[in-house]
C-alpha cells in the first residue's frame, strides 16, 4: 500500500514538474502571468506556444546591380547567385567573401538555376559540378562550376521559366513561356514534349520518385505521370496565377503560391491541407527544407518560416523587395533568397527547442545550445566546433550532429560529451532507443551505441536514405523497422545488433500502403510488436517475430491520425477520430480480442484542435502539437505502467493489490490479458471475475483441471483463438484424441475426420458426434466423406465412452509419470 501511495505522489510531482517547465518557459518568452490561463494550471492538460525563428543577414549594399532572379547552393557554405546584371556571383559563407564567377553575355538574362544532384543512393555523381541555367532567350545552358557554358540548347519560344533536374540526375525538365513542358537527357538531348498548353508555365517540380511532374497552368495545378497512358490530376488551386510550386520527396507534400497573395499546402492527391491568410503582396517563392519538416515563403519585403502543416514559426520583414527564389542548403540549416533590389538574403534557423522530462534544450546560435533543468533551474551551455545540423533528446541522452562530428551527451553529465567523426556530414534523421540510436545520412543507415561504437548498418535493395523520415523508420533496443518507398506496403525488419534481416529475411507486407510505423520500446525481443497506420488511417498491431507461419496482423483502431509508444512501458497512445485514446495493453488483441475495448482510456480530443500530432509519450506525459503550432501537455494515469512493470517481473500479488487499490475496470482488463499471456491462470481467474466475464472464469477453471501440461497449453492457445497452434501442441505430445475432440467442439468436422482416419483411431467417435449434431438440428448427412465412412463403421456409444475414459486415464498416468520424473530430477 505504501508503494501505491508513493506512485500517486510521484505522479503529482511529475505534473508539478511539467507545470514548472511551463511557467519557467513562459517567463523566458516574456509572456505575462495573465496569459497563463488558470484552466491550464489546474487541469491535467497544459498548453504552450512553440518557438523557432530565422536569423537573417543582409549586406548594407547589394553586390548585384539589378534584380537577382535565382540562387543555388553548391555546398552547405557556398552559394551561386544570378542576376539581370548578367553576373554570376559565388558567396562563401565561411570567409564572408563574394567573388565573380562569370560575366554572361549582354543578351542573356537568367531566370532559373539548378545544380546537378551531387549524390544518388549514397554514390557521388561524376557530373555533379554542373548546373542548368534557364534564360529569357528561349535557351537553357549547361554550365560548369567555373562558369563556362558547356552547352546551350534552344528549348522554347519565349523565356524558359523553369529548369529542374530529377533526383537521380538522369533527366532535366524545362517549362516555358510558350506553355510547353519538355524532358531532356542530362547531355541536353530532347526526349519528349510532355505537355502543351495555352498559358505560360511559371513553375515545375518532380515527384518524389521522379515518375510524375507537377506544373502550373494559370490558376490550376497539374500532376502528370510520365507514362503516356496514365491519367493526369488537375485542380483549381488559387484565385490568381500560380507563381511557384515545390514538391518534397520526404513527406510527399506540395507547396504552391500565387498572385492571390496566399500560399497553400496540398497532399499528392490534390487535397488541401492548409491555406494561409492573404498577404499584402503576391507570394513569389516557396521552398521545402530537404527533410520536409519546415518550408520557407518569400514575398515583398517578407520572409516566413513555416511548419510542414502550414502554421508559421517566424516572420521577418527585411528590406529585400520581392523574394523571387528561395533555396535551402543540403543540410537544411541555411536558407538563401534572391531579392528584387539586388540583395541576396541569408538566414539560418535558431531557437529550436527539444524537451525531455525536466530538461529543456535550446539552440541559441548556430554552434551553441543552452541546457536548462526546470526543476532546479540549473543551466549549462554547450559549444560546438561546427554548426549544428540535427539534434535529438530522449532516453536520458542528447545526440547532436554537426557538419563533421556527432556529440553524445548524458543527461547526468553535460560537461564531457562523447565525440566521433561522421563519414557523411549531412545527417537527415536521428532516432533514439534506450540502448542505442540511429543516424540516417546520404550514404546509409547506421546504428550506434551511446558509447559511440558502430553497431550495425542495415540495408535492403533499392533503399533510398534521402526520403527516410520519423514516420518511415522506427528503432527499439533489438529491432529496426524501415518502410520501403518503392512499395509502401512493405516493411523491412532488421536485428539492431547485427543489421541482418529478421527471421527468414522476408519483410512484413501489409494489405494497404503504410503511412506510419512504430516499434514498442520495452520487454524482451521475442515479444516485440510493431504498430502500423495505413492509408485508410486504420491502426494495426503485429508481432515482429513470426511465431507461426504468417504475421498475425490485428486491427486495433480506426481513423487514427497520429500515435506514439510510451518510453518505459508498452502502452500506446493515439488520436482516433475525435478521441484521444490510450491502449493500456494493446497486446490483449493477441490473447483475448474481447478484452481490448475494456483496456482503453478515451477522452475528447477537441482541445487538440484539427490535425494534431503526438510528439512523444514520456512517463505519464503526452506532448501534442496542435495545428496552430502550440504544444499541449496531457497527463495520463501512472497505474497501467506500474502494472506492466509488475507483470514483467511476475509480481502477480502486487499486480492484484494495485488493481484493488485503483478500482479501475480497465486495469483489471489489462491484468486479465497479461496473466493469460503469461499463463498465470490463478491471477487471470481473479481478473476476469472482477470484470464480470463469468464464462471465461469457468473455462479457465476447466483448464486448471486438465491432467497434463500440454493440454493446458493447448487450451490456452484455443482461448486466444490459435486453433492450428493448439492442434500442433497436442499432436506433438501424442494426444490424438484430445486433438480430435477440439475440432469436434469447434464443429470442424472435416478436420476431425481427417485426423481420425490418418491416425486410425476414434473414427467412430467422430461419426457418433456428427450424427448427434445432425439429429439435434434435424438435418440429413450431405458430406460425402462422412457418408462413405458411415456405411462401414458401427456407432456404439458405450464403446466410445469406454475408449474416451481409457484416453483420459492414459493422459493422467503420463502426466503423473512426468511429474515424478521432474521431482526426482530436482532432488538430484
Amino acid at each position: 500500500m505504501h508503494e501505491l501511495l508513493a506512485v500517486e505522489l510521484l505522479w503529482q510531482l511529475d505534473m508539478i514538474s511539467c507545470l514548472l517547465s511551463i511557467v519557467i518557459t513562459v517567463k523566458t518568452q516574456h509572456v505575462s502571468d495573465s496569459e497563463v490561463s488558470a484552466k491550464y494550471l489546474f487541469s491535467e492538460d497544459f498548453t504552450l506556444a512553440t518557438t523557432m525563428r530565422l536569423k537573417t543577414s543582409l549586406l548594407k549594399e547589394p553586390k548585384h546591380k539589378e534584380l537577382v532572379s535565382c540562387v543555388g547552393w553548391t555546398t552547405a557554405d557556398e552559394l551561386y547567385s544570378c542576376s539581370e546584371d548578367h553576373q554570376i556571383l559565388r558567396w562563401n559563407l565561411l570567409t564572408s567573401e563574394t567573388s565573380l564567377v562569370v560575366k554572361l553575355q549582354e543578351d542573356l538574362f537568367p531566370i532559373d538555376l539548378h545544380w546537378f544532384p551531387k549524390t544518388v543512393g549514397g554514390k557521388k555523381q561524376a557530373q555533379a559540378e554542373i548546373f542548368v541555367l534557364t534564360s529569357t532567350d528561349g535557351k537553357f545552358h549547361l554550365a560548369s562550376k567555373m562558369g563556362r557554358i558547356e552547352k546551350s540548347v534552344e528549348a522554347h519560344k519565349g523565356a524558359v521559366l523553369a529548369g529542374r533536374w530529377n533526383y537521380d540526375g538522369t533527366a532535366l525538365i524545362t517549362a516555358g513561356e510558350d506553355g510547353q513542358i519538355k524532358i531532356w537527357s542530362k547531355s541536353g538531348m530532347l526526349r519528349s514534349t510532355l505537355a502543351q498548353q495555352g498559358s505560360p508555365v511559371y513553375s515545375v517540380a518532380w515527384g518524389p520518385d521522379s515518375d510524375r511532374i507537377l506544373y502550373t497552368s494559370g490558376r490550376l495545378l497539374i500532376i502528370k505521370p510520365l507514362q503516356p497512358s496514365a491519367k493526369l490530376l488537375q485542380w483549381k488551386a488559387h484565385d490568381g496565377i500560380i507563381l511557384k510550386v515545390d514538391w518534397n520527396s520526404v513527406n510527399d507534400l506540395i507547396l504552391s503560391s500565387g498572385e492571390d497573395c496566399k500560399y497553400k499546402v496540398w497532399d499528392s492527391y490534390g487535397r488541401l491541407l492548409y491555406t494561409s491568410s492573404s498577404h499584402d503582396y503576391p507570394v513569389t517563392s516557396v521552398s521545402w527544407s530537404p527533410d520536409g519538416e519546415v518550408f520557407a515563403v518569400g514575398s515583398f519585403n517578407t520572409l516566413r518560416l513555416c511548419d510542414k502543416t502550414g502554421w508559421s514559426y517566424a516572420l521577418e520583414k527585411p528590406n529585400t523587395g520581392s523574394v523571387f527564389s528561395l533555396a535551402w542548403s543540403a543540410d537544411g540549416t541555411q536558407l538563401a533568397g534572391a531579392c528584387g533590389n539586388g540583395h541576396v538574403i541569408f538566414a539560418h534557423v535558431v531557437e529550436q527547442r527539444w524537451e525531455w522530462r525536466s530538461f529543456e534544450i535550446t539552440l541559441t546560435k548556430r554552434r551553441t545550445m543552452q541546457v536548462r533543468n526546470v526543476v532546479n533551474d540549473a543551466g549549462d551551455v554547450l559549444e560546438f566546433r561546427d554548426r549544428v545540423i540535427k539534434a535529438s533528446l530522449a532516453h536520458g541522452h542528447l545526440v547532436v550532429t554537426t557538419s563533421l562530428q556527432c556529440y553524445v551527451y548524458s543527461a547526468t553529465n553535460w560537461n564531457t560529451p562523447l565525440i566521433f567523426d561522421l563519414k557523411e556530414g549531412t545527417v537527415s534523421l536521428i532516432v533514439q532507443a534506450e540502448k542505442h540510436f540511429l543516424l540516417v545520412d546520404g550514404t546509409g543507415v547506421y546504428v550506434f551505441s551511446y558509447e559511440g561504437r558502430l553497431i550495425s548498418t542495415p540495408r535492403f535493395p533499392g533503399m533510398r536514405t534521402d526520403i527516410l523520415n520519423a514516420q518511415s523508420v522506427s528503432l527499439s533496443n533489438d529491432t529496426i523497422a524501415i518502410r520501403d518507398k518503392s512499395d509502401e506496403k512493405v516493411i523491412f525488419l532488421f536485428d539492431a545488433l547485427t543489421g541482418k534481416a529478421l527471421g527468414d529475411g522476408k519483410p512484413l507486407t501489409h494489405k494497404m500502403e503504410v503511412v506510419e510505423i512504430a516499434l514498442d520500446q520495452c520487454g524482451p525481443s521475442s515479444d516485440r510488436k510493431i504498430a502500423v497506420i495505413d492509408k485508410n488511417r486504420d491502426l494495426y498491431l503485429t508481432a515482429v517475430h513470426r511465431l507461426y507461419r504468417e504475421h498475425n496482423i490485428c486491427k486495433i483502431g480506426t481513423m487514427v491520425h497520429t500515435m506514439a509508444w510510451n518510453d518505459s512501458a508498452n502502452i500506446l497512445c493515439g488520436i482516433q477520430d475525435t478521441q484521444f485514446t490510450v491502449w493500456h495493453y494493446p497486446s490483449a488483441v493477441f490473447t483475448d480480442k474481447d478484452l481490448l475495448p475494456k483496456t482503453l482510456y478515451m477522452k475528447d480530443a477537441s482541445e487538440f484542435s484539427r490535425a494534431p500530432h503526438i510528439l512523444n509519450y514520456v512517463g505519464t506525459q503526452v506532448t501534442v502539437r496542435r495545428c496552430d503550432g502550440s504544444l499541449v501537455y496531457s497527463s495520463v494515469s501512472p497505474y497501467p505502467a506500474l502494472l506492466h512493470e509488475y507483470s514483467a517481473s511476475s509480481r502477480w500479488e502486487d499486480a492484484l493489490r494495485l488493481c484493488r487499490f485503483a478500482k479501475d475496470q480497465s486495469l483489471w482488463a489489462c491484468l486479465a490479458g497479461m496473466a493469460m499471456a503469461n499463463r498465470e491462470l490463478t491471477t487471470a481467474e481473479v481478473a476476469y471475475a472482477a470484470i464480470g466475464e463469468v464464462d471465461k472464469v469457468q473455462y479457465i477453471n476447466s483448464i486448471k483441471d486438465l491432467p497434463s501440461k500440454e493440454s493446458s497449453v493447448a487450451h490456452m492457445l484455443l482461448f486466444s483463438g490459435h486453433v492450428q497452434e493448439a492442434e500442433a501442441t497436442l499432436l506433438q505430445a501424442g494426444l490424438v484424441y484430445q486433438t480430435i475432440q477440439v475440432h469436434i467442439n469447434l464443429y470442424n468436422w472435416d478436420r476431425a475426420l481427417e485426423l481420425a482416419v490418418k491416425h486410425k483411431t476414434h473414427v467412430d467417435t467422430v461419426l457418433a458426434y456428427r450424427l448427434k449434431f445432425l439429429q439435434d438440428f434435424s438435418k440429413k448427412e450431405t458430406n460425402k466423406r462422412f457418408m462413405q465412412y458411415a456405411d462401414g463403421v458401427e456407432v456404439d456409444w458405450e464403446k466410445i465412452q469406454a475408449k474416451v475414459e481409457m484416453e483420459l486415464v492414459k493422459e493422467r498416468e503420463k502426466a503423473a509419470t512426468i511429474s515424478v520424473r521432474n521431482s526426482l530430477a530436482s532432488r538430484r
